[in-house]
């Protein structure tokens, strides 16, 4: 028997040191690269393990990461915690009732990006030799799983690409991580399945039944009275003044581990639990955004790069490297992700010049696409030679999304907001005290003047609605609300100013200060699009807030935001 003693303890600090350090410094780099961290974790794993310190450095890699079965067991232990928050916090991206509203175009969108990437997969998989097989007298059970594997994607990459674009908070993007919202709930769905009944020692039809009915069950029972049940807890924390965000970030950690524990009762994997108490969690709106970056924060910087650098220290990437699988899964994975969803949003009849966009950012597999990989290797179902093709299709395909929207959003022809904006459209400073409610009506009332629709109401409640679905907060002390109004002639643009800040509940938890109000007509996505990127751009860089901050009256912001929304920018910045 193996006892934990003062060695193992020195020696797994040291591993963590040189591993978190690593790899972060390394994710940082990559970062201002604009590409994943991911990439860069992987990285620093591949070149600490076997495939090459173990290869060149044999002594050194043995005197690091030594095979002793308690050294090993600690490392692992930090990794999956570090996975198991990773879906946890994944799930909390998720606003399951924001998509629900949305059912329609999103759930055609999911539907149709699970249904074609799993044909586009299945097929050639099914043709693959037995030597990529781990089992081979289980080829159906592999070829769906691998089916399973193609269709998810990856929300909080698809959310970063958006975000560096400044689309986000767009319609575009709104709608984008609400059909990625439904596609992650059911493509976990089935390969919480999937792996359960693979993981069934009998053939025997009852447990498969039960597996499966177990797992649907408690889904449904999660996104359906659990949903209700934890935001009433977190209400309660919140009006009982509990510290924050320590009590939230409890509670829900908490009903990760609650929900992990049953669903690995229930024969499916623990992730599958976290992930859904993410979901139930994430509906909360107590849960303020603060306390939800506080907990991606944590787990993004800590424990996520230990995981996805222990995947690297696993397998000699080297010796299991084959370019023909590679190429195989990259293109089945990226090419049918692309088509499902192109197939969707057109049954959804979304506007012409916003396919492509929406398309890409279903592209990416990254993280969620490893972590399926990884439980299927571990569980025995594929290959290590399937599993590193599965990997660098999923670094592949998150490396390349973000040129790839920007070249698409590149196409689009040129707005320039400034056009839209008029002086008599400007407030130099808003009441003190004001709210967020406040500041929308008296802007309301500005652009009411400006159109076809002199009421000003149904402008403010629909932006009043908007915010309650999607906030647009963007951060750095900026709004962007913004409102689409039937047969409107042109975009118009209105601004505020709040010296004192509002509370708006934005990603950094910052109040705002600038306040843009946009209102544009169906039919114009396009334009709408290009005003709302280029006023976050514009506020993006050096001194811009500085500049409106000193402005004394509406004629000199006027002049400032001319000057800063005109010329407009090319689009791929």
């Amino acid at each position: 028997m193996h006892y934990l003693d003062e060695r193992h303890i020195f020696l797994f600090l040291a591993q963590l040191f040189v591993l978190l350090l690593c790899a972060r410094g390394l994710g940082e780099l990559f970062r201002r690269w604009k590409q994943p961290a991911l990439t860069a974790e992987l990285l620093v794993g591949i070149a600490l393990g076997p495939t090459i310190l173990g290869r060149f450095f044999p002594g050194f890699h043995a005197a690091l990461f030594p095979a002793d079965a308690v050294q090993q067991g600690m490392l692992e232990t930090v990794a999956w915690l570090g996975v198991l928050f990773m879906l946890l916090d994944n799930g909390l991206e998720i606003d399951f009732s924001i998509a629900w509203r949305q059912r329609g175009s999103a759930l055609a969108i999911a539907l149709s990006d699970i249904v074609v990437p799993m044909a586009v997969a299945f097929v050639p998989v099914m043709f693959l030799p037995d030597s990529f097989l781990a089992q081979p007298e289980r080829r159906l059970l592999f070829g769906l799983f691998m089916a399973t594997v193609m269709t998810i994607s990856a929300m909080p990459v698809a959310a970063r690409g958006l975000h560096d674009l400044n689309l986000l908070k767009t319609n575009l993007g709104f709608l984008t991580m609400s059909a990625l919202a439904v596609n992650d709930v059911i493509g976990w769905v089935l390969f919480a399945i999937l792996l359960g009944l693979f993981l069934q020692t009998s053939v025997a039809l009852a447990p498969i039944l039960l597996v499966f009915a177990g797992t649907l069950g408690f889904s449904a029972l999660a996104l359906t009275v659990g949903r209700p049940f934890s935001a009433r807890i977190f209400d309660a924390l919140k009006k009982r003044d509990f510290p924050e965000p320590a009590s939230s970030l409890t509670v829900t950690v908490l009903l990760g581990l609650l929900f992990g524990a049953i669903t690995q009762k229930l024969g499916v994997h623990a992730l599958f639990g976290f992930f859904l108490a993410g979901v139930v969690a994430g509906e909360a709106k107590s849960l303020s955004e603060d306390t939800r970056r506080v907990i991606t924060q944590m787990v993004y910087a800590l424990f996520v790069p230990l995981f996805f650098a222990n995947v690297g220290l696993k397998i000699d990437f080297a010796a299991n490297f084959h370019l023909g699988l590679v190429a195989l899964i990259s293109a089945a994975g990226i090419g049918g992700r692309y088509l499902g969803a192109w197939l969707g949003v057109t049954m959804a009849r979304v506007p012409r010049v916003n396919r492509d966009l929406i398309s890409i950012a279903h592209t990416p597999g990254g993280m969620m696409e490893i972590v399926v990989a990884l439980l299927a290797l571990e569980a025995g179902l594929i290959t290590p030679t399937v599993f590193v093709a599965i990997v660098f299709s999923a670094v592949l395909s998150s490396v390349v999304m973000g040129p790839w929207l920007a070249r698409s959003l590149a196409r689009r022809r040129a707005v320039s907001p400034a056009q839209f904006l008029d002086e008599n459209a400007i407030l130099a400073e808003l009441p003190a005290a004001a709210s967020r409610a406040e500041a929308l009506r008296r802007l309301a009332d500005l652009i009411a003047a400006r159109t076809d629709t002199p009421a000003a109401e149904p402008i403010l409640r629909a932006a009043l609605d908007r915010e309650q679905e999607f906030g647009t907060g963007i951060g750095d002390g900026v709004a962007i609300p913004h409102v689409r109004l039937e047969r409107l002639r042109n975009p118009v643009l209105a601004y505020a100013h709040s010296a004192e800040g509002i509370e708006w509940d934005a990603p950094d938890a910052a109040p705002v200060h600038h306040v843009f109000f946009l209102a544009s007509s169906a039919g114009t996505e396009d334009v709408h699009v290009q005003i709302l990127a280029a006023i976050a751009r514009a506020m993006a860089r050096p001194g811009n807030l500085l500049r409106l901050a000193g402005a004394r009256d509406a004629h000199e912001l006027h002049r400032i935001l001319a000057a800063m929304l005109e010329p407009a920018q090319p689009a791929a910045r």
